[in-house]
């Protein structure tokens, strides 16, 4: 969950998202769920973090060979649904309305979430974010490797958000796209 992104279309329904998400994240963590953060490429913003020294600090498990899966072809295409807007690098660190607590994690490595999951012993991981056919799903951190290594996941589906262009296949809105 970037602070902006370069479709203006995404940017708007990020920010409507957020407002959904943040109470769910607080409400999980009130509940004893460990929180991962993963706004990817941003790092650099989060290197005093506590929350990014503990995930570079922990002790690094190797994965599991991974589990031989099918990766089949999306239902839709990587695409921005104002489609003027022009490719850019807006992003410099996660949405300002999601808060980072203190025993919070922070990481973009698919390695380092694996290590915590594993020394916590988690098998369950729920995602939520944007975009779910890009990040959420392809990313070292997201679905499909995620679960290749073992990792149980759940997408939040009513807390992401899809990278569209209706000009492609299926060719529906975009609110009609979920």
């Amino acid at each position: 969950m970037w602070d902006n992104h370069w479709c203006t279309g995404a940017a708007k329904r990020v920010n409507a998202l957020v407002k959904v998400m943040a109470p769910v994240i607080d409400q999980a963590r009130a509940n004893g769920i460990q929180i991962i953060h993963a706004p990817s490429e941003v790092m650099g913003f989060y290197k005093d973090y506590p929350q990014r020294r503990r995930m570079l600090a922990l002790p690094k498990i190797a994965p599991p060979a991974e589990c031989d899966l099918s990766d089949p072809a999306l239902p839709v295409e990587n695409g921005c649904d104002t489609s003027a807007d022009k490719f850019y690098k807006p992003w410099a660190r996660q949405h300002a309305g999601i808060r980072i607590a203190e025993g919070d994690a922070i990481s973009d490595q698919g390695t380092e979430i694996y290590s915590l999951l594993a020394q916590q012993g988690i098998g369950n991981l729920l995602v939520m974010g944007v975009h779910t056919n890009v990040c959420v799903l392809k990313r070292s951190f997201a679905i499909r490797q995620m679960t290749k290594w073992g990792i149980r996941c759940v997408l939040v589906r009513d807390l992401t958000d899809t990278m569209y262009d209706p000009k492609t296949p299926p060719h529906v809105p975009h609110e009609q796209g979920y």
